[in-house]
């Protein structure tokens, strides 16, 4: 396990997509205060937490009031305004730093208990499932983030399979690491790694958002790390959506997916660690 000066963290407290860049600085410090008060001993966060100019000032203010580890990966719009090398970049430094906020993919694998570690990545939609050439979506990301703006069909659709790849690649390095050591992984991303994770109204989200919402690559690595260990169990934790989701992929993989709505933050649940 990757060394860190964290606490134990027998409860997490899981939030996702909070989009702090919709809220007021006194609504963040709330925020902060309202995980604080669940009495979790650690917070995950899955991405979605403001943008690249305002993301480190935002992670600082909210680990001042949650008093608490933060463990968190980076979503979509954590890059907009910015670059993903250099949010990156900037958030390996703060990682580094600081003895309360940690970028996940700059920690490699974390012992939370005897039983369950922790890993992360964001990862990143990586354009292979559903129908990327018949989908007329359009998403944000595609114009003010400087990797994927101003690039045509197939070349975005190149970048998206490189950014996933990049995200399967760290999976497959560091969850069998995890593995090794504890009989629970979870993996704590932004993007979900499946397609049936990412639903609307309780339905498989259609094949014309499907390629801008899952990360096909990385869930296939982490179905394949998971075949190979029938014996251990993992618990995926996406958010993206903003939709609700539980599937169960094997009998030891699950994958849940947090609810998210603008301007409101909200606690997804309180997880208990044998």
């Amino acid at each position: 396990m990757a060394g860190i000066t964290l606490p134990p963290v027998p409860r997490l407290a899981w939030t996702t997509d909070i989009h702090l860049d919709h809220l007021r600085e006194d609504q963040v410090v709330t925020f902060g205060r309202k995980l604080a008060d669940t009495g979790a001993d650690g917070v995950l966060i899955g991405g979605d937490i403001a943008q690249a100019p305002t993301l480190v000032e935002s992670l600082i203010t909210l680990a001042v009031h949650a008093k608490r580890p933060i463990y968190f990966v980076c979503g979509n719009h954590d890059y907009y305004y910015g670059s993903v090398a250099a949010v990156r970049r900037t958030l390996g430094e703060l990682t580094q730093r600081s003895d309360q906020l940690a970028w996940l993919p700059g920690r490699g694998c974390i012992a939370l208990s005897e039983s369950t570690a922790l890993v992360g990545h964001g990862c990143w939609n990586d354009g292979r499932a559903g129908n990327y050439y018949g989908s007329t979506v359009m998403l944000t990301d595609y114009l003010v983030i400087a990797e994927l703006a101003r690039q045509g069909p197939s070349s975005r659709l190149a970048k998206l399979n490189e950014l996933g790849d990049q995200a399967a690649a760290h999976l497959a390095a560091v969850v069998p690491q995890a593995l090794a050591q504890r009989d629970h992984v979870i993996v704590l991303t932004h993007v979900p790694p499946f397609a049936e994770a990412c639903q609307y109204g309780g339905e498989r989200t259609s094949d014309g958002w499907l390629p801008h919402m899952a990360c096909q690559v990385a869930g296939q690595t982490l179905q394949r790390i998971m075949e190979q260990h029938p014996d251990k169990r993992m618990t995926v934790l996406s958010g993206h959506t903003h939709q609700p989701a539980t599937v169960r992929v094997l009998p030891n993989l699950e994958v849940r997916t947090g609810a998210a709505t603008y301007g409101a933050p909200a606690v997804e649940d309180i997880i208990e660690l044998a």
